[in-house]
């Protein structure tokens, strides 16, 4: 379309599709109308009207004014449901799904560099899963079966445990089937996870997005992973190679899902087997040492089947993948799940005289599992590096920053690194919450004793284990530091905006000396919203920081000699009393935290504040596809994108009318990631309306091979028509930094002024507030941007329609129950 201004056909209709941001809304207020009826869709995401626009296609005379209103709400894809509260216990597997998408844009074709960098996260998203099986083994069968079953004394002090007391001699008090007995715990953990997956599998990832656009199945033999972001060839030659996000298959990850579902499953499974052979057989010999021996070898085997699943293929976005490895889906799971009932058989056979002493070989386990995690996440951050070298002579620069967005690619989070240090920071989460849960288990089967330190019954947690519930305090403490400087700095930035903020509002004071006390509240909002731009900084130091102290827990207990119960011996004694003292505050601070996260979750199922308050903590961080770990919270975009493509596809074929899509805050996220989704015919008659967006200031930081400065620029082109509000008083929104370019204006409007008004005036005689990130239609520059949008967009064609098929705005016939005009009541549904 010519970027010249068209003169718009008065008889082409003009829609406006409202998508809300975090933390949800009701279609009420997004239409500020009480009386409101649901177009299309379910409880669950749907698109909604006021009453009396339900028919506005067949009356456009009525419209000529403006556009018609229409809302699509998403918030219960994230929040609707209290139970998924819970999910805030799943925060690490989320993290680490978000490090997969955080990978820098490759400067050049790197196909194996990126497939490099998609395996080493799913490997790292491998070890956490084993870590939290390999924590409830040790609370389980190491803390609760194997020690504090077979000491008299703690059997006695807890009741419960009487069936399994070695004292009382009954059938379960011998070593081997207490074991068994406690396995059902974690196993029951891995199914718990393996049927939350398969139901958000079954509701999301499955569900195939009606996008219209699929491409035929491609010749038999492996699915390379996606390439970088425009750097890679056209998948089918000489076509052009569309953007990530407007690939056919990019929101539908069935395929990738259940593979990596049956694989996290198998090795949950097997850690609970490990852990169950890792004592009985001790003294076993003959027969019974051979078959330990097998169950063993079987373990390995099935172990390397796991790695090798998870490394082999990600995720395939150039076409809609419908095929579905049924048995490998059936048959992994199910071969880990029949090893671990016969190693549970093998532990439960009968061994008179054996003993439970000291505990489970886990040290090493669990050292070696810490130091796989550290190694892969400084592989992780070697690869990154390499990703953002320039390539050498002679080779395609594809990836190379484009005119105007030199200085943009700078703020990339951390140099690239922002993946690496973000899947640190999962491993970190993973280890305080094993090792904070196995020390305060500890603590609270030991009684007056201090597990670890051999002065009761029971030896306590593996040392590793001891060592990383002690650097809980410690890090909170460093995080410390750099929050206090942020204090000070968002002070001194307050004072000194104070003058920028009447310069500002001097046309409109006049002669009027300036107040100081509203001129010091919108200075301090305005640097607040500045510490947005500070959160590198702190992931930064806290990710750091994580891999020195889990450093120097593997160094603690290395030389501790690994010895149960002297966790600090060899330390120096001024160290090994603060270690204490930590390791003890440390275990109370975890066991407090995992309290706080229950006593949320149960509020959430009657509060709709708290519920709305963590489906923020949702909307942010499951956006992206389950591409990495398949027990993460689901993407809810799995399910809005494709419900945004096709109501925008459908109405602008229907009816050849204009369309505007407003997004404010996450929903401009939305927004755009349906927008690339449209085929270029649909394209232009669509128009980008975003407000209070951090699709830059976010999104192009952290993500910058999907939301980088090349593929902002990449939509501005593809639309046409794209103006972005934003305010300095926003924390979240910001501008989008895509320049002017080929007759097309700047994607950013001015900064909008907020308030709009610094005191009484004739339009506001009331003092106006600080919005912030909220409500930017109460801005007057919300109704130019929009009308100058439509103004853009040539309005088309509509379909002819016989008389005897009048339908309403969504294309049912007049009999359909949605199809009742609005003043008669609706069927019950």
């Amino acid at each position: 379309m010519s970027p010249a201004t068209p003169t718009p056909d008065s008889g082409g209709a003009a829609l406006e599709l409202l998508v809300h941001g975090v933390g949800g809304a009701t279609p009420q207020d997004m239409l500020d109308d009480p009386r409101t009826v649901r177009v299309t869709g379910d409880r669950t995401a749907a698109v909604y009207r006021r009453a009396e626009d339900r028919d506005a296609e067949l009356r456009p005379e009525r419209y000529a004014a403006g556009p018609v209103p229409e809302a699509y709400c998403w918030s219960n894809l994230t929040s609707g449901d209290g139970a998924r509260a819970l999910w805030l216990l799943l925060l690490p597997f989320m993290v680490v799904n978000l490090a997969h998408w955080m990978r820098p844009p490759a400067r050049g074709h790197r196909p194996g560099l990126v497939r490099l960098y998609g395996v080493l996260v799913r490997l790292v998203a491998l070890t956490l899963t084993v870590l939290l099986t390999a924590a409830a083994c040790e609370v389980a069968l190491d803390l609760t079966a194997w020690q504090c079953a077979g000491a008299a004394t703690c059997a006695d002090a807890h009741s419960w445990l009487g069936f399994l007391s070695v004292e009382r001699g009954g059938w379960w008090s011998q070593p081997g089937r207490r074991l068994a007995a406690a396995a059902l715990l974690p196993t029951a953990l891995v199914g718990l996870l393996w049927y939350l997956s398969h139901r958000t599998w079954s509701a999301y990832e499955a569900q195939r997005p009606p996008t219209g656009h699929d491409e035929p199945a491609p010749a038999p033999g492996p699915v390379p992973e996606t390439p970088s972001p425009g750097t890679d060839p056209a998948p089918h030659g000489g076509r052009e190679p569309r953007p990530p996000l407007g690939r056919p298959g990019f929101w539908y990850g069935r395929r990738i899902v259940a593979r990596l579902r049956a694989a996290h499953t198998a090795a949950g499974f097997l850690t609970v087997t490990a852990a169950l052979l890792a004592a009985p057989g001790r003294h076993d010999t003959g027969a019974r040492a051979a078959l330990g021996v097998a169950l063993q070898t079987t373990l390995a085997v099935l172990s390397v089947v796991v790695v090798r699943v998870v490394c082999r293929r990600g995720r395939s976005e150039h076409r809609l993948d419908l095929r579905l490895e049924r048995a490998l889906v059936t048959w992994l799971p199910g071969a880990s799940l029949a090893l671990l009932v016969l190693a549970a058989l093998y532990s439960a056979r009968s061994r008179p005289g054996s003993v439970s002493t000291g505990t489970l070989p886990g040290d090493a386990f669990f050292g070696s599992l810490t130091l796989a995690q550290g190694g892969l996440v400084v592989a992780l951050g070697v690869v990154a590096l390499l990703l953002r070298r320039p390539p050498r002579k002679g080779l395609p620069r594809t990836g190379a920053p484009g005119p105007g967005t030199a200085g943009v690619r700078s703020r990339t989070v951390l140099g690239g690194l922002g993946g690496p240090a973000v899947a640190m920071l999962a491993c970190a989460l993973g280890g305080v919450m094993s090792g904070g849960v196995a020390q305060r288990v500890a603590d609270w089967l030991d009684g007056p004793a201090t597990p670890g330190m051999g002065e009761g019954p029971l030896i306590g947690p593996p040392v590793l284990l001891s060592w990383q519930a002690s650097v809980i305090p410690v890090l909170l403490l460093l995080l410390a530091v750099p929050a206090a400087v942020l204090a000070v700095r968002t002070a001194c930035a307050a004072r000194r905006l104070r003058a920028v903020v009447e310069a500002d509002y001097a046309a409109e004071r006049g002669d009027e000396r300036p107040d100081p006390v509203r001129t010091a509240r919108i200075a301090v909002c305005r640097a607040r919203a500045s510490l947005t731009d500070a959160a590198p900084v702190l992931v930064g130091v806290v990710s750091a920081t994580a891999l020195l102290l889990g450093a120097a827990s593997v160094a603690g207990a290395w030389a501790s000699g690994n010895v149960p119960g002297r966790a600090f011996d060899g330390a120096h004694p001024a160290v090994a009393s603060l270690a204490s003292a930590t390791q003890a505050l440390g275990s109370w601070m975890v066991g407090f935290g995992f309290l706080l996260f229950v006593t949320w979750g149960r509020r959430a199922y009657r509060d709709l504040s708290a519920r709305r308050t963590i489906g923020i903590l949702w909307d942010v961080g499951t956006f992206w596809p389950r591409a990495a770990h398949p027990f993460a919270p689901p993407c809810y975009a799995e399910r809005a994108v494709p419900d945004l493509t096709w109501r925008m596809s459908s109405w602008t074929r229907r009816t050849g009318g204009r369309l505007v899509i407003s997004g404010h805050s996450q929903g401009s996220v939305l927004a755009a990631a349906a927008v690339w989704q449209l085929p270029p015919t649909t394209r232009g008659r669509v128009a980008l309306l975003t407000y209070g967006s951090p699709l830059e200031r976010l999104y192009g930081r952290w993500f910058p091979a999907y939301f980088g400065p090349e593929a902002l620029r990449g939509l501005h082109r593809t639309v046409d028509c794209w103006h972005n509000l934003y305010r300095a008083t926003d924390p979240i929104g910001g501008p989008v930094l895509v320049p002017a370019e080929d007759g097309r204006p700047a994607v950013d409007a001015p900064v909008l002024l907020d308030p709009v008004a610094y005191g009484r005036t004739h339009e506001y005689p009331l003092p106006e507030p600080i919005l912030g990130h909220s409500d930017y239609q109460a801005d007057p520059a919300f109704a130019e941007r929009r009308t100058a949008l439509l103004d853009r967009l040539l309005p088309g064609v509509p379909r002819q329609r016989d008389p005897a098929e009048r339908a309403d705005h969504s294309g049912r016939p007049p009999g359909h129950p949605r199809a009742q005009p609005p003043d008669q009541p609706q069927p019950p549904r």
